[in-house]
């Protein structure tokens, strides 16, 4: 079920929203051992970025592009903005930060989560995403939610990084 935002105002202020997420990542991995951060291309990256910078972590930053491991490949093919996945550290034993920019429907956690064990055994994944939409099809959720956001199903909610650095959030028309 996706609550609607109360207010609506302060909602897509993704500074904000990024700040209340790094709190929240900070105060719950403060005790997990052998810490990595995995961001998702591209808005996932860009958070997993800055978030390994403030936790001290960037020895441990990967990046994943989950286009091969989708369930709808088949059917979309090839997006011509793929990614190399990019994991330089061992995944065996590792509690994995799998960072994205908007939680929709769960199929992009999985398939990120199928990339990463053909890394090897993490010990543990906790998911963290600046935004969660609902609609979920499978049955994710995410450990650190800065948001949830309630938009009409052919809306998108879209991360965006400017220049300097500074992330904001859009609703795009499907």
């Amino acid at each position: 079920m996706t609550i609607p935002n109360p207010n609506p105002d302060h909602a897509l202020d993704a500074e904000a929203l990024y700040t209340v997420l790094a709190q929240q990542v900070k105060t719950g991995l403060a005790q997990a051992e052998n810490v990595a951060i995995v961001g998702i291309h591209s808005g996932g990256a860009w958070l997993a970025e800055r978030l390994a910078k403030e936790l001290q972590l960037t020895e441990r930053l990967g990046f994943i592009d989950v286009s091969f491991y989708r369930d709808d490949f088949s059917e979309k093919g090839l997006r011509p903005d793929v990614k190399p996945t990019q994991i330089p550290f061992d995944v065996d034993g590792a509690t994995i930060l799998l960072v994205d920019d908007v939680l929709y429907t769960g199929r992009t956690t999985r398939a990120a989560i199928n990339e990463l064990f053909d890394y090897g055994r993490p010990a543990r994944i906790m998911l963290a995403a600046l935004a969660d939409r609902g609609g979920r099809e499978l049955p994710v959720a995410a450990d650190f939610v800065a948001k949830t956001i309630s938009i009409p199903g052919q809306q998108s909610l879209v991360l965006q990084r400017a220049d300097d650095g500074r992330f904001s959030l859009t609703v795009d028309h499907v």
